[in-house]
């Protein structure tokens, strides 16, 4: 009659570590498909950011040759001079300022 008994704890065990090793092998498939989901989000959201970088960056090099243009310019002094003149309203000797109100 022992045998009997061990017999049926048997099938028990077997069950409850088939069970166990499902319940767990279901566990590591959920975190690993949640893991490719968070890691394909995170591609997604740096190739976004990407692209709106990669904009900033071309419209910082634009600005960047306009301010070496107006650098090189102002190494000019005929320019440095006519500027301040236009900007500021200086004249040389024997120049009239004569100010045009823009129609508007």
């Amino acid at each position: 009659m022992a045998k009997k008994v061990m017999t049926k704890a048997k099938p028990k065990k077997k069950a409850l570590r088939v069970l166990f090793f499902g319940v767990a092998s279901c566990a590591f498939i959920v975190y690993f498909f949640e893991f490719i989901v968070n890691v394909s989000l995170d591609i997604v959201n740096k190739y976004k950011e990407k692209t709106i970088l990669s904009q900033e960056l071309t419209s910082l090099k634009e600005k960047e040759q306009e301010l070496s243009l107006d650098v090189e310019k102002l190494k000019d002094p005929e320019y440095v001079a006519r500027y301040l003149r236009e900007k500021f309203l200086y004249s040389k000797e024997g120049e009239y300022i004569i100010k045009i109100p823009k129609d508007e």
